[in-house]
């Protein structure tokens, strides 16, 4: 057990030498006042510690700027289509252009596209010509767009000098769409969607978790009733009903926000379980029967005593919630009952994708879409365990 100071808080030993006396806190070879070491800064620096949850969080952050950014990042809109480049495969950014006296000069470019004739199913393909050189540049103007819905611009970070030149780093669909800036666009809506969900989902667990595991009582056995009902429900089937009865003349926002309440309504169950456990542990403490003495409200014993000392453990089960989200989002879409176009998210291109003759030509049109959402799933389920490793108050 670590010994505390005149403010009642708990003093890690390992903070701690001795001073004379007294017991004085060590921090980089200079005494410091421990109470100015708080929970979070602990767990900021447990956090730091761990080198492959700040590499996934380092991932979440980029793909989040990439959808805050999407407009500015894409080299094309996602619904501009050139029929003259169907199922175009990716092109590599080359840095270098050999001169004929073989010298190299600095040119970014990428390969043209040359036309061929499969011999067998008499069906054009496309492949890569080397012989054909297009040149591209970074903050080259392209097709207008306005930034977050408010900001008109026409500068991409990346794209061709020449506007009517082919530029699709990572090959085109079926209606000669960019890959890459589809793919881009569709970051911002996937991963927004599972925040969105999440932040449902995360308000009635903790609500309904608080009132069940704070109460108890019949109180108790309603909601944990209610939520077995939800968890015994089989969830394809159900958000396959839900699905059905959005009707098809609403907006592509209307939708959106239908889908994500819908995600949220399965989501919320576990974490409610959780703050119910960690409830019925603490209302009896002795911090929370000073409270009830002093006159507090029930209310306020729960959102201003208890609540606080679960918000580390929220926050872990919160970011391991939202790859749930993500997948969840991904599934409707791809069955075809979620998010349909116009929108683009990465479900709706595994959506467009499920076909023998992209599977047979056009690969990359699956590759990128599933990639990113394992990247994704992935890099939240490491972030999500370190930091719930770094908010354990048991774990050193």
């Amino acid at each position: 057990m670590g010994a505390r100071d005149t403010l009642g808080k708990h003093i890690d030993p390992a903070l701690m030498v001795v001073d004379g006396p007294s017991i004085s806190p060590l921090k980089q070879g200079k005494s410091v006042s421990i109470a100015t070491i708080g929970p979070w800064r602990l767990i900021a620096g447990k956090l730091i510690r761990q080198k492959v949850a700040m590499a996934a969080g380092a991932v979440i952050l980029f793909l989040y700027l990439v959808g805050l950014f999407a407009e500015f990042l894409a080299p094309a809109l996602p619904s501009t289509s050139k029929p003259q480049y169907t199922y175009a495969p990716p092109q590599g950014i080359s840095l270098f252009v050999t001169q004929p006296d073989g010298s190299t000069e600095f040119n970014p470019h990428v390969k043209g596209y040359k036309i061929e004739i499969e011999k067998v199913a008499l069906r054009r393909t496309f492949v890569v010509d080397d012989s054909k050189v297009v040149p591209i540049g970074f903050f080259v103007k392209g097709p207008a767009y306005e930034l977050w819905g408010l900001i008109p611009m026409d500068r991409h970070l990346i794209g061709p000098l020449n506007p009517n030149d082919p530029m699709y780093l990572l090959g085109t669909d079926r209606l000669g769409r960019d890959v890459f800036s589809r793919l881009i666009y569709g970051t911002r809506v996937s991963m927004s969607i599972g925040l969105v969900g999440v932040a449902v989902s995360l308000v009635l667990g903790v609500v309904f978790g608080s009132i069940s595991g704070f109460y108890g009582g019949w109180v108790d056995t309603v909601i944990q009733r209610i939520i077995e009902v939800i968890s015994a429900m089989p969830t394809i089937p159900l958000w396959l009903g839900l699905a059905a009865a959005i009707p098809l003349t609403w907006s592509p926002v209307s939708v959106y926000f239908v889908i994500t309440i819908i995600v949220s309504l399965l989501g919320w169950t576990s974490l409610a379980r959780e703050v119910r456990g960690r409830f019925l542990a603490l209302r009896s403490e002795d911090f929370v029967t000073a409270a009830r003495l002093d006159g507090s409200s029930e209310a306020r014993l729960i959102f201003r005593h208890i609540l606080p000392s679960l918000t580390s453990h929220i926050l872990a089960v919160v970011t391991l919630a939202v790859p749930t989200m993500i997948v969840a989002e991904t599934s409707l879409s791809f069955l075809g009952i979620g998010l349909k176009p116009p929108v683009v998210s990465w479900g709706v291109l595994l959506q467009d994708a499920q076909n023998i003759r992209t599977v047979a030509t056009a690969p990359w049109l699956l590759i990128w879409p599933s990639l990113a959402v394992i990247v994704a799933v992935l890099s939240f389920n490491f972030f999500g365990d370190g930091l719930r490793d770094a908010a354990d108050p048991y774990d050193n």
